[in-house]
């Protein structure tokens, strides 16, 4: 008897303990729904408490050491820009049709300072559609056929060698001028940028080389600069003058400039080149007056979201207010200035802080409602240009080359008279000459500082470190509902969750109807691939219509949708169809489509999240709360129950909002008004994404579109 009983107890087998990571995944699938909810509503609230927990910015790069020399640009050099200006703008002056007089002037007036000269000779590009545009380096741009005279563009560019350098690095002024209409306030741009080089030219302490780019601005600032920038990384190697120079006499003029008297001095017809750039600065003045105080504006955007090194940004600020005295501006959405609902969770998020320090003072937590209405339109302004991918300016050309550049545009406040203009001159030339300064003292390129943030003002910033608690809470419910949705397919035989009316599903225990079963998810998966396919179909289809000649943008936006709905039917007919159930005797196969959904809408935000933060964040957004939220209609009218009723509703407006072109006219019409929409704006739009190659284009088309087809093919699934 004990011998049986041993036995027994031998034959016995140990349970399986259970990791503590298992349990937890268990009960968050067990739970998803109450976990979507919290952390849905966790995420928004860390996007609008952004603002407060902004961080003052500060100088990371001990070398930069901003303001720690003084000055040495005096009124003679404010002198010598205020010549250039005078010629620029002389009435009496007769420039050509070409305007090259100008440019012979800006390139005399950097001769007489001992600098290398050359003109770079440039034709415009066109911006058409291409799919392998977005694969390809910056020079992917397709030449005018039908050229003349006229259709080039002429760049100046000066060059001064560093006394104590070697000649490996530079440091690069942009100055955009527009020969044939120029305004005054690119000539005081010019003349500031004149009155530095005449300095930086006497300076002993200057290590790297000194570009100044007078870029022809007449077929737009950042083509004058991006062909600069092509011909000066990718060179050629072919001369300026073209097999057609004699048809152009006035080109040909532009190479009497040989041989200046100066020792030292040289004018060459050759591409001249200087050492890697460690940073550019972008320089405009402009014409209208500010109302209360000179101003900087700061443009830092560039394509696809790229940033400069913060550090570049905090030395400029730091120079324009503690040194020069001027009020630095950055982008805002202004229409949020005015939001009576932000001014409340403004004071809501004070009134906190104020509870919150009188519990514990040392808890520094919050920021006046002011500052945070003002905070909150900066930082939705950085979001949103981040998020189109579209530089902001021409310094966007040199991050296309890793290069940090930022563009200033100064904005005096009172007319620019003689007295007035002086002292633009003079503070504007000493903030140049300062951060010049400051760069010149790196030994390495920016790297110290952050390359992702976000600005809520000039002197404030939100870390990647910070921003992306609230995205991860956004997609952290995403893999949870997909697993729970995918168990809950394959467990139950009902259609309708919960419904008491149907008797339960009887276990299969035949292996091969299990096998077959726990493979269904195949065939959602085959329907979610081929929306997915079709997706990038629509992606492509703009580079066809755009070879239609004389197609107005509404007419290409309606081509555009009759061939989308074909394409879709075309698919639709050959493959399978997308938008019902495959097999009418599969039971609950709008969960397993859901399921593939939201893990696709994951893989596509988690990647999205690598390429542009910004994007990936406003598409969470749009998509996350849909396809959470998305279950066939069938189901809530049959419930019948005041929260179906509330879920029904939701997922009307939101398959509403989530579709892109009626995200975009809600958009606009926030930004802009409704009163101005057209059907063709949207074409317009989007070809401007894909005419500066931004990856928007990408994730509209091959993530958010597909994914709202999906979602409507659930909401009218016939269960």
């Amino acid at each position: 008897m004990a011998e049986t009983k041993e036995k027994s107890l031998s034959d016995e087998k140990p349970k399986p303990r259970v990791r503590p990571i298992v349990r937890l995944g268990i009960f968050l699938i067990s739970h998803s729904f109450h976990v979507s909810v919290v952390c849905c509503t966790a995420g928004v609230l860390a996007l609008f408490l952004l603002p407060v927990l902004a961080k003052n910015t500060y100088i990371s790069e001990n070398a930069l050491m901003p303001g720690s020399a003084s000055p040495m640009l005096s009124n003679q050099h404010v002198s010598d820009g205020n010549r250039l200006v005078k010629d620029l703008t002389n009435p009496n002056s007769k420039f050509s049709e070409t305007g090259i007089e100008s440019h012979k002037i800006i390139a005399q007036y950097m001769l007489d300072l001992g600098a290398e000269v050359s003109f770079h000779k440039f034709h415009p590009q066109m911006n058409q559609f291409h799919p392998l545009h977005f694969f390809s380096s910056p020079d992917s741009g397709k030449i005018q056929e039908n050229y003349s005279c006229s259709s080039y563009g002429i760049n100046t560019v000066g060059i001064i060698r560093a006394p104590r350098g070697d000649g490996k690095e530079a440091i690069v002024l942009v100055t955009p001028y527009n020969a044939l209409k120029s305004g005054f306030g690119e000539a005081l741009s010019l003349g500031i940028a004149y009155s530095v080089f005449s300095l930086l030219t006497q300076v002993t302490w200057l290590a790297k080389d000194i570009i100044w780019l007078v870029a022809d601005s007449q077929y737009g600032e950042y083509a004058a600069v991006a062909a600069w920038l092509r011909e000066y990384q990718t060179p050629k190697f072919s001369s300026l003058i073209t097999p057609n120079a004699e048809m152009c006499p006035d080109v040909n003029n532009l190479f009497e400039l040989k041989g200046h008297s100066i020792s030292g001095s040289k004018f060459s017809n050759s591409f001249r080149r200087a050492g890697t750039m460690a940073a550019a600065l972008v320089l405009k003045v402009r014409d209208q007056n500010e109302q209360f105080e000179d101003t900087i504006s700061i443009y830092a955007e560039a394509s696809n979201g790229q940033m400069p090194n913060l550090d570049l940004i905090n030395v400029v600020n730091y120079l324009a207010v503690h040194r020069q005295g001027l009020r630095v501006n950055v982008e805002k959405l202004w229409s949020l200035l005015n939001s009576s609902w932000l001014k409340s969770l403004g004071e809501i998020f004070e009134s906190l802080a104020k509870v919150a320090k009188s519990l514990y003072p040392k808890w520094k937590f919050g920021i006046p409602a002011t500052e945070y209405v003002e905070g909150t339109a900066t930082l939705a302004s950085s979001l949103y240009y981040q998020a189109l991918g579209v530089p902001t300016g021409p310094h966007g050309a040199f991050r296309d080359y890793q290069v940090d550049a930022i563009t200033l545009e100064i904005s005096p406040k009172f007319s620019l008279d003689k007295v007035w203009r002086n002292d633009i001159l003079l503070r504007g030339g000493r903030l140049i000459e300062g951060v010049i300064r400051s760069v010149n003292n790196l030994l390495e390129k920016f790297h110290q500082s952050f390359f992702l943030y976000l600005l809520t003002s000039p002197s404030k910033f939100v870390s990647v470190g910070v921003y992306m608690i609230a995205f991860a809470l956004l997609i952290a419910p995403l893999p949870m509902v997909a697993a729970s949705l995918y168990v809950d397919a394959n467990s139950s035989s009902n259609c309708s969750k919960g419904d008491s009316s149907t008797p339960s599903a009887i276990t299969d225990t035949d292996e091969h109807s299990i096998a077959i079963r726990s493979w269904r998810w195949l065939n959602s998966a085959k329907l979610v691939f081929i929306v997915h396919l079709w997706g990038a179909i629509v992606s492509l289809l703009p580079y066809f219509i755009s070879q239609i000649p004389d197609c107005s943008p509404t007419t290409s936006f309606m081509i555009w949708v009759l061939l989308s709905i074909l394409s879709l039917l075309t698919l639709n007919s050959v493959l399978a169809s997308p938008l019902a159930c495959a097999k009418a005797t599969q039971e609950k196969e709008w969960a397993l489509v859901k399921s593939v959904t939201i893990s696709s809408v994951f893989i596509g935000l988690g990647l999205m999240s690598v390429i542009n933060f910004a994007t990936a964040e406003i598409g969470a957004l749009l998509m996350v709360p849909m396809c959470l939220l998305a279950q066939p209609l069938k189901l809530d009218v049959r419930a019948g129950t005041l929260r179906s009723f509330c879920r029904m509703i939701c997922n009307l407006v939101l398959g509403h909002i989530a579709f892109p072109p009626a995200a975009f006219f809600l958009l606009k019409g926030m930004l802009e008004g409704f009163g101005n929409a057209n059907v063709g704006d949207f074409w317009m739009w989007v070809e401007s994404l894909w005419a500066w190659n931004s990856a928007t284009y990408l994730f509209i088309g091959m993530v958010q579109l597909p994914c709202w087809v999906l979602c409507i093919s659930i909401l009218f699934h016939t269960c």
